[in-house]
Protein backbone atom coordinates (compact mmCIF):
# COMPACT_ATOMS: atom_id res chain seq x y z
CA UNK A 1 0.00 0.00 0.00
CA UNK A 2 0.79 3.81 -0.60
CA UNK A 3 1.97 5.12 2.74
CA UNK A 4 4.34 8.37 1.27
CA UNK A 5 2.62 11.19 2.34
CA UNK A 6 2.76 12.51 -1.19
CA UNK A 7 1.56 10.22 -3.11
CA UNK A 8 3.37 8.62 -6.08
CA UNK A 9 1.88 9.31 -10.11
CA UNK A 10 1.25 5.68 -11.94
CA UNK A 11 4.16 7.08 -13.71
CA UNK A 12 6.38 6.74 -10.79
CA UNK A 13 4.62 3.30 -9.20
CA UNK A 14 5.08 1.67 -12.64
CA UNK A 15 8.90 2.70 -13.16
CA UNK A 16 10.51 3.94 -9.64
CA UNK A 17 9.92 0.62 -7.73
CA UNK A 18 12.71 -1.69 -6.69
CA UNK A 19 10.09 -4.43 -7.44
CA UNK A 20 9.80 -2.99 -11.36
CA UNK A 21 13.77 -2.24 -12.47
CA UNK A 22 13.63 -4.28 -14.97
CA UNK A 23 10.83 -1.09 -16.79
CA UNK A 24 13.15 1.03 -15.45
CA UNK A 25 16.30 -0.19 -17.27
CA UNK A 26 13.66 -1.17 -20.57
CA UNK A 27 12.86 3.23 -20.51
CA UNK A 28 16.46 3.76 -19.70
CA UNK A 29 18.05 1.83 -22.65
CA UNK A 30 15.22 3.37 -24.80
CA UNK A 31 16.13 6.55 -24.22
CA UNK A 32 19.30 6.17 -24.70
CA UNK A 33 19.88 4.25 -27.58
CA UNK A 34 21.67 1.29 -25.20
CA UNK A 35 21.14 -2.45 -24.39
CA UNK A 36 22.31 -2.95 -20.89
CA UNK A 37 20.75 -6.29 -19.36
CA UNK A 38 21.48 -6.16 -15.34
CA UNK A 39 18.90 -3.94 -13.70
CA UNK A 40 20.64 -5.05 -10.65
CA UNK A 41 23.02 -2.03 -11.46
CA UNK A 42 20.40 0.56 -10.70
CA UNK A 43 20.56 2.12 -7.84
CA UNK A 44 17.17 4.51 -6.81
CA UNK A 45 18.04 7.50 -5.65
CA UNK A 46 14.38 9.24 -5.56
CA UNK A 47 14.15 11.50 -2.59
CA UNK A 48 11.18 9.88 -0.78
CA UNK A 49 9.02 11.62 2.01
CA UNK A 50 11.04 14.81 1.10
CA UNK A 51 9.18 17.86 -0.43
CA UNK A 52 12.00 20.58 -1.67
CA UNK A 53 10.00 24.11 -2.45
CA UNK A 54 7.00 22.03 -2.10
CA UNK A 55 7.80 19.79 -4.78
CA UNK A 56 8.29 15.79 -4.78
CA UNK A 57 10.91 14.45 -7.30
CA UNK A 58 9.59 12.11 -9.37
CA UNK A 59 12.35 9.42 -10.09
CA UNK A 60 15.81 9.50 -10.17
CA UNK A 61 18.38 6.77 -10.02
CA UNK A 62 22.37 6.51 -10.36
CA UNK A 63 23.39 3.46 -13.51
CA UNK A 64 27.10 3.90 -14.11
CA UNK A 65 28.55 7.09 -14.20
CA UNK A 66 24.88 8.82 -14.92
CA UNK A 67 22.84 10.43 -12.44
CA UNK A 68 19.28 10.72 -14.08
CA UNK A 69 16.49 12.43 -13.17
CA UNK A 70 12.49 11.54 -14.78
CA UNK A 71 9.68 13.71 -14.29
CA UNK A 72 6.49 12.84 -15.86
CA UNK A 73 4.14 16.01 -16.63
CA UNK A 74 0.45 15.92 -17.44
CA UNK A 75 0.59 19.67 -18.11
CA UNK A 76 3.66 21.32 -19.65
CA UNK A 77 5.49 23.02 -17.57
CA UNK A 78 8.68 25.52 -19.01
CA UNK A 79 9.63 25.60 -15.42
CA UNK A 80 11.08 22.02 -15.33
CA UNK A 81 15.27 23.51 -15.48
CA UNK A 82 14.82 25.12 -12.49
CA UNK A 83 12.81 22.55 -10.96
CA UNK A 84 15.29 19.77 -12.03
CA UNK A 85 18.48 21.91 -10.95
CA UNK A 86 16.73 22.08 -7.85
CA UNK A 87 16.15 18.86 -7.24
CA UNK A 88 20.25 17.84 -8.47
CA UNK A 89 21.74 20.03 -5.96
CA UNK A 90 19.21 17.64 -3.29
CA UNK A 91 20.51 14.55 -5.11
CA UNK A 92 23.97 15.39 -5.39
CA UNK A 93 23.98 16.41 -1.41
CA UNK A 94 22.85 12.89 -0.84
CA UNK A 95 25.49 11.46 -2.99
CA UNK A 96 28.10 13.66 -1.63
CA UNK A 97 27.07 12.64 1.80
CA UNK A 98 26.99 8.93 1.41
CA UNK A 99 29.94 8.62 -0.25
CA UNK A 100 31.74 10.72 1.94
CA UNK A 101 33.59 13.10 -0.61
CA UNK A 102 35.06 16.06 0.68
CA UNK A 103 34.22 19.10 -1.22
CA UNK A 104 36.22 21.02 0.37
CA UNK A 105 39.61 19.28 -0.46
CA UNK A 106 42.43 20.06 -2.89
CA UNK A 107 41.69 17.02 -5.47
CA UNK A 108 38.77 17.16 -7.76
CA UNK A 109 36.21 15.04 -6.82
CA UNK A 110 34.12 13.03 -9.61
CA UNK A 111 30.43 13.23 -9.97
CA UNK A 112 27.52 11.44 -11.78
CA UNK A 113 26.64 12.95 -14.90
CA UNK A 114 23.31 14.38 -14.64
CA UNK A 115 20.87 13.13 -17.25
CA UNK A 116 17.28 15.58 -17.09
CA UNK A 117 14.24 14.31 -18.65
CA UNK A 118 10.64 15.01 -18.57
CA UNK A 119 7.98 12.37 -19.88
CA UNK A 120 5.05 14.86 -20.98
CA UNK A 121 1.50 13.28 -21.30
CA UNK A 122 -0.90 16.09 -21.59
CA UNK A 123 -3.72 16.62 -23.23
CA UNK A 124 -2.60 19.81 -24.87
CA UNK A 125 -0.52 18.71 -27.80
CA UNK A 126 3.42 18.78 -28.02
CA UNK A 127 6.03 17.66 -30.21
CA UNK A 128 7.59 14.73 -29.42
CA UNK A 129 10.61 16.22 -28.11
CA UNK A 130 11.43 19.27 -26.75
CA UNK A 131 14.82 21.27 -25.28
CA UNK A 132 13.66 23.00 -22.12
CA UNK A 133 16.85 25.61 -20.73
CA UNK A 134 17.22 27.64 -17.79
CA UNK A 135 18.72 30.33 -19.73
CA UNK A 136 14.78 30.73 -21.19
CA UNK A 137 14.21 32.41 -17.47
CA UNK A 138 16.60 34.98 -17.58
CA UNK A 139 16.10 38.37 -19.15
CA UNK A 140 18.20 39.99 -21.87
CA UNK A 141 20.85 41.73 -19.76
CA UNK A 142 22.17 45.18 -20.41
CA UNK A 143 25.54 44.50 -21.67
CA UNK A 144 24.33 40.86 -23.63
CA UNK A 145 26.36 38.76 -21.02
CA UNK A 146 25.85 35.61 -20.55
CA UNK A 147 24.82 33.47 -17.57
CA UNK A 148 27.59 31.08 -15.93
CA UNK A 149 24.55 28.44 -15.37
CA UNK A 150 22.71 26.49 -18.00
CA UNK A 151 20.84 23.53 -17.18
CA UNK A 152 18.67 21.34 -20.05
CA UNK A 153 16.15 19.46 -19.71
CA UNK A 154 14.49 17.29 -22.51
CA UNK A 155 10.76 16.74 -22.49
CA UNK A 156 9.59 14.01 -24.50
CA UNK A 157 6.04 13.48 -25.50
CA UNK A 158 4.90 10.07 -24.47
CA UNK A 159 0.67 10.62 -25.54
CA UNK A 160 -0.37 7.14 -27.38
CA UNK A 161 0.83 7.65 -30.84
CA UNK A 162 3.85 9.87 -30.30
CA UNK A 163 7.50 8.91 -30.00
CA UNK A 164 6.97 5.71 -31.85
CA UNK A 165 10.51 4.04 -31.87
CA UNK A 166 10.77 5.23 -27.81
CA UNK A 167 7.12 3.19 -27.46
CA UNK A 168 8.51 0.25 -29.84
CA UNK A 169 11.89 0.31 -27.90
CA UNK A 170 10.18 0.33 -24.28
CA UNK A 171 6.51 -1.91 -24.05
CA UNK A 172 5.83 -1.11 -20.31
CA UNK A 173 6.09 2.71 -21.32
CA UNK A 174 4.08 1.67 -24.73
CA UNK A 175 1.28 -0.04 -22.31
CA UNK A 176 1.11 2.61 -19.98
CA UNK A 177 0.63 5.40 -22.71
CA UNK A 178 -2.27 3.01 -24.29
CA UNK A 179 -3.47 2.57 -20.66
CA UNK A 180 -3.79 6.71 -19.92
CA UNK A 181 -5.21 7.34 -23.56
CA UNK A 182 -7.36 4.62 -22.50
CA UNK A 183 -8.45 6.21 -19.62
CA UNK A 184 -8.90 9.66 -21.21
CA UNK A 185 -11.64 7.92 -23.83
CA UNK A 186 -13.73 6.22 -21.03
CA UNK A 187 -13.97 9.45 -19.38
CA UNK A 188 -16.17 10.88 -21.91
CA UNK A 189 -19.21 8.24 -20.42
CA UNK A 190 -17.80 7.24 -17.12
CA UNK A 191 -16.90 8.77 -14.22
CA UNK A 192 -12.59 8.91 -12.98
CA UNK A 193 -12.83 5.62 -10.87
CA UNK A 194 -14.88 3.71 -13.56
CA UNK A 195 -13.49 4.86 -16.68
CA UNK A 196 -9.76 3.70 -14.61
CA UNK A 197 -11.67 -0.01 -14.05
CA UNK A 198 -12.08 -0.15 -17.46
CA UNK A 199 -9.25 0.78 -18.75
CA UNK A 200 -7.69 -2.05 -16.62
CA UNK A 201 -10.18 -4.46 -18.12
CA UNK A 202 -9.75 -4.18 -21.22
CA UNK A 203 -5.91 -3.71 -21.50
CA UNK A 204 -4.91 -6.54 -23.93
CA UNK A 205 -3.95 -9.96 -21.52
CA UNK A 206 -0.16 -10.13 -23.12
CA UNK A 207 0.48 -6.58 -21.87
CA UNK A 208 3.44 -6.85 -19.24
CA UNK A 209 2.22 -4.00 -16.97
CA UNK A 210 -1.37 -5.80 -16.61
CA UNK A 211 -0.97 -7.70 -13.74
CA UNK A 212 0.99 -5.43 -11.94
CA UNK A 213 -1.89 -2.94 -12.24
CA UNK A 214 -4.53 -5.75 -11.18
CA UNK A 215 -2.84 -6.75 -8.14
CA UNK A 216 -2.99 -3.19 -7.38
CA UNK A 217 -6.06 -2.12 -8.47
CA UNK A 218 -7.17 0.32 -5.39
CA UNK A 219 -3.62 2.00 -5.74
CA UNK A 220 -3.93 2.63 -9.28
CA UNK A 221 -7.54 3.78 -9.00
CA UNK A 222 -6.34 6.20 -6.35
CA UNK A 223 -3.52 7.45 -8.05
CA UNK A 224 -5.35 8.20 -11.26
CA UNK A 225 -8.03 9.81 -9.38
CA UNK A 226 -6.10 12.38 -7.76
CA UNK A 227 -4.05 13.12 -10.98
CA UNK A 228 -7.41 13.58 -13.12
CA UNK A 229 -8.39 16.11 -9.90
CA UNK A 230 -5.23 17.60 -9.93
CA UNK A 231 -4.96 18.46 -13.84
CA UNK A 232 -8.84 19.65 -13.71
CA UNK A 233 -8.07 21.52 -10.53
CA UNK A 234 -5.26 23.13 -13.15
CA UNK A 235 -7.30 23.86 -15.91
CA UNK A 236 -10.08 25.10 -13.72
CA UNK A 237 -7.66 27.90 -11.69
CA UNK A 238 -6.43 28.60 -15.87
CA UNK A 239 -10.10 29.23 -17.13
CA UNK A 240 -10.31 31.24 -13.93
CA UNK A 241 -7.15 33.55 -14.57
CA UNK A 242 -8.44 33.92 -18.28
CA UNK A 243 -11.52 35.14 -16.82
CA UNK A 244 -10.40 37.37 -13.76
CA UNK A 245 -8.08 38.29 -16.68
CA UNK A 246 -10.70 39.34 -19.53
CA UNK A 247 -13.04 41.16 -16.48
CA UNK A 248 -9.99 43.24 -14.88
CA UNK A 249 -9.01 44.13 -18.67
CA UNK A 250 -12.63 45.46 -19.10
CA UNK A 251 -12.49 47.49 -15.97
CA UNK A 252 -9.43 49.39 -16.85
CA UNK A 253 -10.89 50.20 -20.18
CA UNK A 254 -13.63 51.61 -18.47
CA UNK A 255 -11.60 53.64 -16.05
CA UNK A 256 -9.49 54.53 -18.72
CA UNK A 257 -12.64 55.87 -20.90
CA UNK A 258 -14.06 57.70 -17.63
CA UNK A 259 -10.41 59.39 -17.11
CA UNK A 260 -10.49 60.48 -20.39
CA UNK A 261 -14.15 61.84 -20.13
CA UNK A 262 -13.15 64.03 -17.49
CA UNK A 263 -10.51 65.70 -19.11
CA UNK A 264 -12.78 66.59 -22.28
CA UNK A 265 -15.57 67.59 -19.17
CA UNK A 266 -12.56 69.94 -17.77
CA UNK A 267 -12.55 68.20 -14.48
CA UNK A 268 -9.53 68.32 -12.16
CA UNK A 269 -8.17 64.87 -10.59
CA UNK A 270 -10.03 65.07 -7.62
CA UNK A 271 -13.14 65.52 -8.87
CA UNK A 272 -12.09 62.43 -11.65
CA UNK A 273 -10.93 60.51 -8.86
CA UNK A 274 -14.57 60.77 -7.17
CA UNK A 275 -16.28 59.72 -10.20
CA UNK A 276 -14.20 56.32 -11.09
CA UNK A 277 -15.37 55.64 -7.39
CA UNK A 278 -18.64 56.37 -8.05
CA UNK A 279 -18.59 54.52 -11.37
CA UNK A 280 -16.67 51.35 -10.30
CA UNK A 281 -17.16 51.15 -6.70
CA UNK A 282 -13.00 50.83 -6.61
CA UNK A 283 -11.79 51.85 -3.01
CA UNK A 284 -10.15 55.05 -3.19
CA UNK A 285 -6.53 54.00 -2.98
CA UNK A 286 -6.91 52.02 -6.09
CA UNK A 287 -9.01 54.68 -7.80
CA UNK A 288 -6.01 56.86 -7.22
CA UNK A 289 -3.66 54.30 -8.74
CA UNK A 290 -6.11 53.59 -11.74
CA UNK A 291 -5.48 57.54 -11.94
CA UNK A 292 -1.79 57.52 -11.66
CA UNK A 293 -1.07 54.99 -14.50
CA UNK A 294 -2.94 57.47 -16.88
CA UNK A 295 -1.13 60.91 -15.67
CA UNK A 296 -3.27 62.07 -13.10
CA UNK A 297 -1.82 63.03 -9.15
CA UNK A 298 -0.92 61.62 -6.55
CA UNK A 299 -3.98 61.88 -4.31
CA UNK A 300 -4.06 61.16 -0.91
Amino acid sequence: MITNKHKDRLFNFLFGREENKDWTLSLYNAVNHTDYTDSGEIEIMTIEDVVYMKMKNDISFLLHCYLNLYEQQSTFNPNMPLRELMYVGKLYDKYIHKHRLNIYGTKLISIPVPKLMVFYNGATDADDMMILRLSDAFPDTADGSESDIEVKVTMLNINHGHNRELMAACRPLAEYAWFIAEIRQNRKKLDIEAAVDKAIDDMPGDYLIRDFLIGHRAEVKDMCITEYNEAETMQMLKEEAHEEGRIEGLIEGSIKMIIELGREDGLDDAAILRRIQKKTGLPSDEAAACLRRYGGQAIK
